[in-house]
């Protein structure tokens, strides 16, 4: 038999070939992207708090680009993300962060219009409303770290409390402390950072 048919009756032996079927593991593991089980399993904590409309328009991802963050929260688009390297530690760490992120949305929800802390209590009030109780701001998973140096300095113009920043504010920012004060936590013009050189502070 010729070299040239030799090759023809092997390429036909590959195509005709059926593909091995994934392993369980590959078959349940979170793709890149949307993940259908958890936005139903976040639809599953939501719904039970009479927070339907919120659970209709939950959106959970996974991020690969991800890193020493374990999740996030996007309020204004009821969207969590998660680091795939959260399946390392397990499904109940999964859960967790899952619940951690969603509690996020959920006291967001709640305030409404209402300017809240990102990890005040109206957070902590939702994550134990999510069944997480005494649950920290950060996690404490060995995920790799890294350091970043403030280069935004800004300054409450009424009681000169000051914030450092990474990035600049993309919005108009006001201190929560004063509009908790004196306009019942809603925005206050009066109370907008202000920048300030980083020579000041």
């Amino acid at each position: 038999m010729s070299l040239g048919r030799q090759l023809d009756f092997l390429a036909q032996l590959l195509q005709a070939r059926p593909k091995a079927p994934p392993t369980p593991a590959a078959a349940e593991a979170p793709a890149a992207g949307r993940d259908a089980r958890l936005e139903a399993r976040a639809r599953d904590l939501l719904k039970p708090l009479k927070c339907e409309a919120l659970a209709k328009r939950v959106c959970v991802r996974w991020n690969a680009r991800m890193r020493s963050t374990a999740g996030t929260a996007l309020v204004a688009k009821a969207l969590v993300t998660l680091n795939p390297r959260l399946r390392e530690f397990g499904d109940e760490e999964v859960d967790r962060t899952l619940r951690h992120e969603l509690a996020h949305l959920l006291a967001h929800y709640r305030a409404g219009r209402r300017r809240i802390a990102p990890h005040g209590p109206e957070w902590l009030q939702a994550c134990r409303d999510l069944g997480l109780h005494d649950e920290k701001r950060c996690h404490t998973l060995p995920l790799p770290r890294r350091t970043h140096t403030a280069r935004h300095f800004y300054r409450c113009p009424a009681c000169a409390q000051e914030v450092r920043r990474v990035r600049p504010f993309r919005r108009k920012t006001a201190c929560l402390e004063c509009c908790r004060r004196h306009n019942r936590g809603r925005y206050d013009e009066r109370f907008r950072f202000l920048k300030i050189p980083a020579a000041h502070t």
